[in-house]
């Protein structure tokens, strides 16, 4: 499978939208998104807008993309830059150092088990260690406790738990568990 990792452009707005849509039809996207397809559907073309121009300048946001040699994307992760001091991504989450937090993974079914998701990652680990301001002390991602294959495959990039585990937003009974990377 011939394939290049980027990080998002402006112009790619149309395609983050449509990638985001198929990420939200996958039959795990319930245990896998904070965000239903119904929602996502609903945001008027300037949220996408916006959703690119801030992730292709990479100050407080990078969306990287795996792109097939015929232009077709076979999968995405986003990373947020998160600051010390800051209320982080779920209920009851603050956030301690410099970090970055992966979001948004998602891989195609037919590239899925390809390698394709740890060269994604590795992509979202150099970015993050190359910001100087702030200087990244952790990456971080959060796995509904009933997602086991994205578990693993997050393990799988050297992503550990940390022990903090955080109740699933609209569903006190379930939890989120976070992983992390530290700086070496």
């Amino acid at each position: 499978m011939s394939h290049i990792i980027r990080g998002v452009r402006n112009e790619d707005w149309a395609r983050i939208k449509e990638i985001r849509l198929d990420a939200l039809r996958d039959p795990v996207a319930p245990v896998a998104f904070l965000e239903t397809y119904e929602q996502a559907a609903a945001r008027p073309d300037e949220f996408w807008q916006d959703r690119a121009a801030g992730a292709a300048e990479g100050i407080a946001a990078r969306q990287f993309v795996a792109e097939a040699a015929d232009g077709r994307w076979l999968g995405t992760v986003s990373v947020l830059v998160e600051r010390p001091g800051k209320r982080g991504a779920l209920e009851g989450d603050v956030v301690e150092v410099a970090q970055t937090h992966i979001v948004g993974v998602f891989v195609r079914p037919e590239a899925r088990g390809s390698g394709l998701a740890q060269e994604l990652f590795r992509a979202a680990l150099e970015w993050s260690w190359s910001l100087a301001e702030p200087r990244i002390q952790r990456v971080r991602l959060f796995v509904h406790e009933d997602n086991a294959r994205a578990a693993a495959m997050y393990e799988k990039a050297g992503f550990k738990r940390s022990g903090v585990a955080l109740p699933v937003p609209g569903d006190a009974t379930r939890r989120e568990i976070e992983l992390a990377v530290h700086r070496g």
